[in-house]
């Protein structure tokens, strides 16, 4: 593949981020698991206990998180999402509870999931309804504040419907960010607030890292691969705008892990989840760890992608490179290592060779004098020693990527004799 037949994407990486929200959490990426998009708002316990919205399936989640390795490998959040609440506040005003569904209560919840060493996570709305239509937080954050303290959450994703007045969200969500730090205790915000305000302007992304742990700007995930590629379409899209404001303490989120379900190839499910390393995404799973297939958990319990995930460095990874089916995306590592997927957006034949140099890839200068080249996915090979003018040739597969990460090795005295 030709220079000219590609185009180079040239973005500033060293630009200075924005300040992020300053609760000393989410140093990286947060990881865990939500269960909106497996299980969605599904009430109907009589019919399927078994995937229904209740405390048994959030119980049982942590249960398998802690046997089954995913405690270990660093997913530590059981997240409940909508559909959780009784249609009425409780006669002090706080949310409380469906009482047949959650007959414990939140408290006794949030108290088994810490026994597991693990935390818990709630959902609620900025608006006067959540999405499904339960009740709202709007003129009730402090109480809804003080009452997920007091229940002992770690983690508020706090959604954005039935707002009445758009022009509100951005008081409403510093206001339920400023609710949470008042009651002393440790949680995670995480913020719908650009998804809803880009229907109507560009948000003020500076102003929402410093209110948010992360945030969504797109819309939901899908179980189908076109729903993955739309993402990364639009990430790429806006990636001058979004790239600077992700850090140690506030990320992007591209929204859930969909790997282990039942609409990506084992091909895709690889890409999203490279990807979402790239991205330094939350590694927010929306699947049953009860019944997942080894391919999957081996995917999403690799400790060299979740490596890249976590890179303390925290700098968010963007597209360098589009052009002849391919696309190029990297992620600076700490180290001065340099993290590089290499994703085939061909949807037909088989697997296409791809030639990385620097020629392709400025980035490649770390390579001077030398580097060390390392393949993650879609198996696990070291390349080994390259330079300035190696060429390194892939294979990817159709919708799949291969990652890899680039070392440099410093030179030593005898190099120069």
């Amino acid at each position: 593949m030709s220079v000219s037949n590609i185009v180079l994407i040239w973005f500033m990486s060293s630009l200075v981020p924005a300040s992020a929200l300053d609760n000393g959490l989410a140093l990286t990426p947060t990881m865990g698991w939500l269960h909106w998009e497996r299980f969605m708002c599904n009430i109907d316990c009589d019919a399927d206990p078994q995937n229904c919205i209740r405390e048994e399936l959030f119980m049982e989640m942590a249960d398998v998180m802690v046997k089954e390795g995913w405690k270990d490998a660093g997913y530590e959040f059981v997240c409940i999402d909508d559909c959780w609440t009784s249609h009425r506040r409780d006669a002090q005003g706080r949310l409380q509870a469906d009482p047949k569904r959650f007959p414990s209560g939140i408290k006794k919840l949030a108290d088994y999931v810490h026994a597991k060493g693990l935390k818990l996570g709630i959902y609620a709305d900025s608006g006067t309804r959540t999405c499904e239509g339960y009740p709202g937080s709007l003129g009730y954050y402090d109480i809804d504040a003080k009452t997920f303290a007091d229940w002992g959450v770690d983690l508020l994703k706090f959604d954005g419907c039935f707002m009445p007045d758009w022009h509100q969200l951005g008081e409403g969500y510093t206001n339920m960010s400023r609710a949470l730090n008042q009651t002393g205790r440790s949680i995670v915000y995480t913020c719908g607030w650009p998804l809803y305000e880009w229907q109507h302007q560009q948000p003020d992304y500076e102003a929402i890292g410093k209110t948010c742990n992360h945030w969504r700007s797109y819309e939901d995930i899908y179980d189908q691969w076109s729903s993955v590629k739309s993402i990364l379409d639009w990430t790429a899209d806006h990636q001058k705008i979004l790239v600077p404001v992700a850090g140690p303490g506030g990320w992007n989120d591209p929204d859930m892990l969909i790997i282990g379900n039942f609409g990506l190839s084992h091909d895709q499910q690889q890409t999203q989840m490279a990807l979402w390393a790239i991205m330094a995404a939350p590694l927010l799973m929306s699947n049953d760890l009860r019944n997942i297939c080894p391919k999957a958990k081996e995917l999403l319990q690799n400790k060299q992608i979740i490596a890249i995930n976590q890179d303390p460095l925290g700098k968010q990874g963007y597209r360098t490179l589009k052009g002849d089916g391919f696309e190029v995306w990297e992620r600076p590592l700490s180290g001065n290592r340099l993290a590089v997927a290499v994703m085939n957006r061909q949807e037909i034949g088989g697997p296409r060779r791809f030639i990385i140099s620097v020629a392709m890839l400025p980035s490649w200068q770390l390579c001077n004098p030398k580097c060390n080249v390392t393949q993650i996915l879609p198996v696990y090979k070291e390349i080994g020693v390259q330079n300035l003018f190696s060429e390194v040739m892939v294979q990817v597969n159709p919708t799949g990527t291969t990652l890899l990460t680039v070392s440099p090795i410093k030179s030593s005295p005898h190099d120069t004799l």
